[in-house]
């Protein structure tokens, strides 16, 4: 007699268990080596400074990537895309209009504005935490705050897809039919307002982990914009033998267009396409931690949603405070939870005709 399986909740808790042990994990190794070491850092002087020299143009990089930085380099990979003709005809007016405004609004208004208020409120909230943890090694700052951002995304994205009632703030990002630089951004207002990593990283920055945040961010951003670009940079990898042992721990330890490419696939029917896993953003090692991702080194044909019904940009920017008027539609007002695929009529004989329904996609 087989064990019952687990239910969703289980492997939830469960797994919001090992979390909690891997947020702690570079913490207590941290103060592991200080024991080992005999060094004691927190009774020297605190400084936010980088305890190593990098070019002065490599700085000025990282410290513009979330303002004219990142852009530059999405334009710049943007223009190849289009020249090769990588979308196709599915960049319509109202997909531009999507992606372009998710694209600006975060960037500009969003999360400048929650951070603004975030180190506003902090000092009101900890007047004497202020630099508290400013001390910390630069390098043991760097793997606090990149398994604290990145986890903590990790979860705020797989329950947008395995709970329901989360799902349709989610799926304006997986309704394009396209993968590229013009999609990478592309959410909904609500979604993106509640990353809980935002808060977390103001947090910690207010703590004295700013030159962390900084290179964690700007190394995360280069990540997941290449990991949705539609040019298959990671190829080489797979197909060269010398670059085949790099490849290898490359796939396992951060997101790469095979693997995100598998999760904006429309099926999972084909074996490549993978919606219901995959969900790591920087780090894809989190999906091999906790049993939600496959590595198949391939790319699936069609990216989108089955039942996508090409809603309006600002339903899908603002819903539910604008509702799609496209019938049947998730985002309409009387919509779904879930969308439905629903198959053509069988080709059979007229008097035996009738419309087979497909089983909802799963999210």
């Amino acid at each position: 007699m087989t064990a019952p399986a687990k239910t969703s909740t289980q492997v939830i808790l469960r797994d919001s268990l090992v979390s909690l042990l891997l947020y702690v994990l570079p913490i207590a190794l941290m103060l592991l080596f200080f024991y080992f070491s005999g060094s004691k850092p927190w009774l020297t002087t605190a400084t936010t400074q980088l305890p190593f020299r990098i070019p002065v143009i490599l700085e000025a990089v990282f410290q513009n990537l979330k303002t004219w930085g990142l852009p530059a380099i999405m334009i710049a990979v943007g223009i190849v895309e289009f020249s090769v003709g990588l979308y196709e005809n599915k960049w319509t007016k109202n997909e531009r209009i999507l992606d372009v405004v998710c694209f600006i609004l975060p960037k500009v208004i969003l999360r400048p504005m929650i951070a603004y208020f975030g180190l506003k409120l902090l000092p009101w909230v900890l007047p004497q935490a202020k630099d508290a943890f400013a001390w910390v090694p630069f390098w043991w700052g760097f793997a606090i705050m990149a398994v604290a951002d990145d986890l903590t995304q990790y979860w705020y994205h797989r329950l947008h897809h395995q709970l329901p009632i989360l799902w349709r703030f989610h799926r304006t990002h997986h309704s394009a039919p396209y993968m590229g630089m013009a999609m990478a951004s592309r959410q909904n207002i609500i979604y993106t307002a509640f990353f809980s990593q935002i808060y977390l990283t103001v947090a910690l920055t207010y703590l004295g982990l700013g030159y962390p945040a900084l290179f964690v961010g700007g190394i995360k951003s280069l990540i997941t914009t290449g990991a949705h670009s539609s040019i298959k940079w990671d190829k080489p990898f797979y197909t060269i033998k010398w670059l085949k042992p790099i490849g290898w721990v490359m796939e396992r330890l951060i997101s790469t267009p095979a693997t995100h490419h598998a999760h904006h696939a429309d099926t999972t029917d084909d074996g490549i396409g993978y919606y219901k896993g995959n969900f790591g953003n920087m780090f894809f090692i989190w999906d091999l931690i906790f049993g939600t991702g496959i590595i198949t080194r391939q790319y699936p044909k069609a990216y989108g949603l089955k039942h996508y019904k090409e809603e309006e940009w600002y339903a899908q920017l603002l819903w539910p405070i604008f509702k799609s008027k496209k019938e049947g539609s998730e985002l309409a007002a009387d919509g779904p939870m879930v969308g439905d695929e629903v198959a053509a009529p069988l080709p059979i004989a007229p008097h035996k005709a009738a419309a087979v329904a497909v089983p909802a996609q799963a999210i």
